[in-house]
């Protein structure tokens, strides 16, 4: 069985929209987009961290506003070897309300049942399913209870507004803490596992 393995960038007060520039995401009128670049220049840290995680095999897993971002680039950067070779190497799943073209090689929809179809292919053969940003679809994995682990990047900023990570779709559940560690700049990248469900009485 495949994992789903989601990797997000927050704030400290849980805002996971637009983090990688000023015009990446601005629903609802948000206007903080960028805030994480101030932090990603000369952290040896958080650069090797990225570097352990790119050196595995995984496919994609995205929802339909992050894969046109990077459907956007990547192609056109494929051979740069950090980011762009793994991602042109990845089955790119692409969840979908609508039907739409794909432009990005190795790129497959997924619509209609969304979450009966991500429960068949994490049940499918490869290697596991890597969700970055996303977040509608992050609320529909975590309602389903699909997540298996979850890697995030905790920056010292507040902004008060935007979309959070931990939104509708979120569960009353335990998490356990499978690492942690703080990077140079003050960082906090930590990843969870779910443990246990927690039941009403």
């Amino acid at each position: 069985m495949r994992k789903i393995i989601t990797t997000t960038f927050v704030t400290l007060d849980g805002v996971m929209q637009g983090p990688g520039g000023p015009e990446e995401d601005t629903s609802n009128g948000f206007t903080y987009g960028g805030w994480q670049l101030a932090w990603d220049e000369k952290d040896k840290v958080a650069e090797d961290i990225m570097v352990k995680m790119m050196d595995t095999s995984f496919d994609l897993l995205l929802g339909r506003r992050t894969y046109d971002i990077w459907a956007g680039y990547w192609p056109l950067h494929k051979d740069e070897p950090q980011w762009g070779k793994p991602f042109d190497r990845a089955v790119k799943y692409v969840v979908s309300h609508q039907p739409f073209e794909l432009s990005w090689d190795k790129s497959k929809l997924i619509t209609g049942d969304v979450a009966g179809e991500i429960k068949k292919l994490k049940n499918s053969g490869g290697p596991d399913l890597w969700v970055w940003g996303s977040g509608n679809l992050i609320q529909t994995l975590l309602k389903e209870n699909l997540i298996d682990r979850m890697h995030i990047w905790i920056y010292p900023i507040t902004i008060g507004t935007g979309k959070k990570l931990f939104a509708e779709g979120t569960q009353p559940e335990r998490f356990k803490v499978i690492d942690s560690q703080i990077t140079t700049t003050g960082v906090v990248f930590a990843t969870y596992e779910p443990s246990t469900s927690l039941t009403t009485k």
